[in-house]
């Protein structure tokens, strides 16, 4: 659970006024989850909740999206997992982690039979060191036939590309923003996109937040959101539109581009085309309030994608 809290600034010291509160259904892999669904496609969750009122209300949230909720864990006498989260006016953040039930999940909690039958298996990170071993040791099991999608957020990034590379040796698609590939490899975008495809990983995806100026490897500077690059190529995502609006929330702006993007490539669509769906998504996410309150339909996502590139 997100228990977030927007205020005019974040602050090292001091005391400031609350602005505005929610506490929703959050987590990273959940979010994206719960993206993907809301724009049709067939998902389920794997994880564990607390037998409380949260987990209730997460089992019911994935449930109105239509979330196959069938191997999620319920952890008898623990507390759901939740998040304190501080959002300001100039759309940085600060969180707080409460792992509670997920660090009670379990290699029995994983049916492997189950998870095998995806096309694609999106992963995000946990702050217990057992659970870590957990995806490990899955990615030696996992049928070869499914994609693995990750997003190791700040938690992972810290514990350095060796400790994950056995998972980013399996990971066909990593979504990591640009502090976090700092973080993880001590590089800037483009050399740390390149460190990453060398552990194994097929194509990388920077997101950027605001924006940044990237000079790519043929010497052209671009305004980019998001940075791709594969083996072959490299891809750079330009602002859908210009600038982002001082109140806009960017709690779960990086699930929601995941959520775009998996859905452009489970519907055929171009590593760039990916990358412009992802960043529509996530503009709609940062609209309002919370991680998953502003996620689109298709139907939203595709006319909001024609109005801005006249059906591609």
């Amino acid at each position: 659970m997100d228990h977030v809290f927007r205020v005019e600034r974040i602050l090292d010291d001091g005391e400031t006024v609350v602005d505005d509160t929610l506490s929703s259904p959050g987590g990273s892999a959940a979010n994206t989850i719960c993206g993907l669904a809301r724009l049709g496609v067939p998902a389920g969750f794997v994880g564990a909740i607390g037998d409380d009122a949260e987990g209730r209300l997460m089992l019911q949230d994935f449930e109105q999206v239509g979330v196959d909720v069938a191997y999620v864990r319920v952890k008898p006498g623990t507390k759901t997992g939740s998040v304190l989260c501080l959002s300001d006016s100039l759309g940085r953040r600060s969180l707080y982690v409460v792992p509670g039930a997920n660090d009670r999940l379990t290699a029995d909690d994983i049916d492997l039979d189950y998870v095998d039958q995806a096309k694609i298996l999106h992963i995000s990170s946990f702050a217990g060191d057992r659970q870590l071993q957990v995806l490990r040791e899955l990615m030696e099991r996992l049928d070869l036939s499914v994609d693995v999608s990750f997003t190791p957020g700040a938690l992972f990034a810290a514990r350095g590309i060796e400790v994950l590379q056995p998972i980013l040796g399996r990971t066909r698609l990593l979504f990591i923003n640009s502090d976090e590939l700092r973080q993880l490899t001590g590089q800037d975008v483009i050399p740390g996109a390149e460190t990453c495809l060398k552990q194994g990983c097929r194509v990388v995806v920077v997101t950027l937040g605001k924006g940044m100026v990237l000079e790519t490897t043929g010497g052209t500077k671009v305004n980019t959101v998001a940075y791709i690059k594969d083996a072959e190529h490299e891809y750079v995502i330009e602002h859908s539109v210009q600038g982002i609006a001082a109140e806009a929330d960017t709690i779960g702006a990086g699930d929601a581009f995941a959520s775009g993007f998996l859905y452009g490539l489970l519907n055929d669509k171009g590593l760039d085309e990916c990358g412009r769906l992802g960043d529509i998504t996530a503009r709609f996410a940062i609209g309002e309030l919370g991680a998953r309150q502003g996620l689109p339909t298709s139907s939203q996502l595709w006319q909001r994608y024609d109005e801005l590139f006249s059906g591609g």
